[in-house]
């Protein structure tokens, strides 16, 4: 009898003590929900669709148990919100009020809320930008922005002026877009300053004896701008490491060989016994930058760069890189740089800025500094919720306008913001063998992606929902 109500006793215990629990999770999970901090956004998410059919979320109750307030002068009525609607998931977030400075605007990849009256702008990733579903009809006040930091191969239709200008917003690689992402490779100016990977020129000609003056790891094979081509015209003439999949020679430690380790300390610590990397980016557009150029100026290790045309304008200092545009052929290239293997003084002389920490390019400081956002850096906003902010301020700006009785600025991007040349192929001496491979498709392909967008283009200006089936006759139709 004893035993049976120790028993009772111990599931009565047991009984109260998951109901604190249960209790104590809701509370934490309803205070995450009210304070949910700003967190980086996937790219890759794949729920994003399903997330779409939920319920819409009441903003006017959400924002009062926020406890923000906002001027009454700056809001149409007490409880209006601008709904910035994420057409391609990106964020995964299915309703959040964010705070941009003293504006307030809901963000969601809900799209019941398309016809929503207080939907002002349709935000778009552009690797995920699609003919298979966009936000038709569109209405005179429904603003589109564009949020694409990546090459232009993986959405080609953008690069072209009538897909481009249907834009009002964008945050680009480009310069001369709404939000320059040029720097979006580039943690900040300590870590080109840094001496933390340098290994002195001493230990590096000693290590000469077993490595090669250029060390080249791309794993991307055959992209538009034609690097392996390139490449292995160099080999020829001098030599190369290379550790990547594409034209391998040399194996990486197995606990360095997956894709993930590019940013490990053990690889960077590799790469840094070089003299010379070949930085080669995957497409040759202006203002085009990426970690090909930036990691070897952290390591303390001369980019030999090909990319972005105008990237004289980005270097840290005028003799920071050796540029593969100043040179009419990989033998010419090869020959300057066995020179300066052989020459240490003219060797130093481009990593002078490194050893005295002086960085003289004020357009790349200028950028750093001003920029509204940071890179792995928790203290700062990321780009996409610099991207999120800079749509929620512009539409604010129009609100404003119109209470003041006043017309909306317009604002619409240009060739400029997304534009990059048509791919070209190296062609070489014909004693190094061409290969059919990757590198034929992209001209074509870019030939092709002009043709869809102007079938694009003419299709949205009608201003009505189309079908695949419409859009690819009149691709073949052009």
């Amino acid at each position: 009898m004893v035993r049976i109500q120790r028993g009772k006793l111990l599931a009565f215990c047991l009984c109260v003590m998951a109901t604190v629990f249960l209790l104590i999770t809701l509370q934490v999970v309803v205070e995450l929900g009210k304070f949910e901090g700003k967190k980086f956004k996937s790219s890759h998410l794949k729920d994003g669709h399903a997330q779409m059919e939920a319920e819409p979320l009441h903003l006017h109750p959400f924002f009062n148990r926020e406890g923000l307030t906002l001027n009454r002068k700056k809001t149409l009525a007490a409880d209006s919100f601008p709904i910035m609607l994420w057409w391609s998931p990106l964020t995964g977030e299915t309703g959040r009020l964010g705070q941009c400075g003293a504006d307030a605007c809901f963000f969601t990849i809900n799209r019941t809320y398309l016809h929503h009256h207080r939907t002002k702008a349709f935000l778009f990733y552009g690797t995920d930008f699609s003919i298979d579903s966009l936000p038709l009809p569109r209405k005179a006040h429904h603003d589109w922005a564009l949020f694409h930091e990546e090459s232009p191969k993986n959405n080609y239709k953008l690069f072209h002026q009538p897909v481009i200008t249907l834009f009002n917003y964008t945050a680009t690689f480009s310069r001369h877009s709404h939000l320059p992402l040029t720097t979006q490779y580039l943690e900040g100016t300590e870590v080109l300053t840094s001496l933390r990977y340098l290994v002195p020129l001493r230990s590096k000609n000693h290590l000469r004896k077993s490595l090669a003056p250029l060390v080249y790891v791309q794993s991307d094979c055959d992209p538009p701008s034609d690097r392996d081509s390139y490449v292995r015209e160099l080999m020829t003439y001098i030599e190369v490491d290379s550790y990547g999949e594409c034209l391998r020679n040399k194996p990486l430690p197995p606990q360095l060989s997956s894709p993930a380790s590019m940013d490990a300390d053990g690889f960077y610590r590799i790469l840094a016994q070089y003299k010379f990397i070949l930085a080669f980016e995957n497409a040759v557009c202006d203002d085009y930058i990426t970690e090909k150029l930036w990691r070897p100026l952290k390591l303390g290790v001369v980019p030999v760069y090909y990319g972005s045309p105008s990237i004289a304008d980005w270097l840290p200092s005028n003799r920071s890189a050796i540029l593969v545009s100043e040179f009419s052929h990989p033998r010419e290239l090869a020959s300057y740089i066995r020179a300066l293997d052989q020459d240490d003084r003219r060797y130093q002389a481009y990593i002078e800025w490194k050893l005295k920490g002086e960085i003289s390019n004020q357009r790349l400081l200028t950028a750093l500094r001003e920029r509204k956002w940071g890179v792995q850096d928790v203290k700062q906003d990321n780009y996409i919720d610099a991207f999120e902010c800079m749509v929620c301020t512009k539409v604010w700006d129009n609100i404003r306008l119109r209470e003041k009785g006043l017309p909306p600025k317009r604002w619409q991007a240009d060739v400029t913001h997304l534009s990059c040349p048509e791919p070209t192929v190296f062609a070489f001496s014909s004693l190094v063998p061409r290969q059919r491979s990757l590198r034929e498709m992209w001209i074509p392909s870019f030939q092709q992606s002009k043709k869809e967008a102007r079938a694009l283009r003419w299709l949205v200006d009608r201003n009505q929902n189309f079908s695949t089936q419409e859009f690819w006759a009149l691709v073949f139709k052009d």
